[in-house]
């Protein structure tokens, strides 16, 4: 059952948010996981949704998420993260 992370995202930062994007590839390959989607926000078609970017990510499982999240090397970039943009991330399988 594979799993995807999203992440609702505000940039705070822009050179901080460029820093921290490519650095991000490199913690999620040893996981056998998959950038699916990076965008802008268009349009909210219903509800609120406060966030200006999205990302979308899939991963194996559910395992390969929580030890991706949990890993040194992305546990590394969450100060950096957390200095360039405001965000949620979610995580759901199929």
């Amino acid at each position: 059952m594979s799993a995807c992370v999203i992440g609702h995202i505000t940039v705070k930062d822009a050179d901080k948010w460029a820093q921290y994007r490519a650095q991000v590839p490199a913690t999620i390959a040893p996981w056998g996981a998959e950038l699916v989607f990076r965008g802008l926000t268009v349009k909210v078609l219903a509800g609120e949704h406060a966030h200006t970017d999205t990302v979308v990510i899939r991963f194996p499982d559910q395992a390969s998420v929580d030890g991706w999240y949990q890993s040194a090397a992305y546990q590394a970039l969450i100060p950096l993260r957390e200095q360039a943009a405001d965000l949620v991330l979610i995580s759901f399988s199929d």
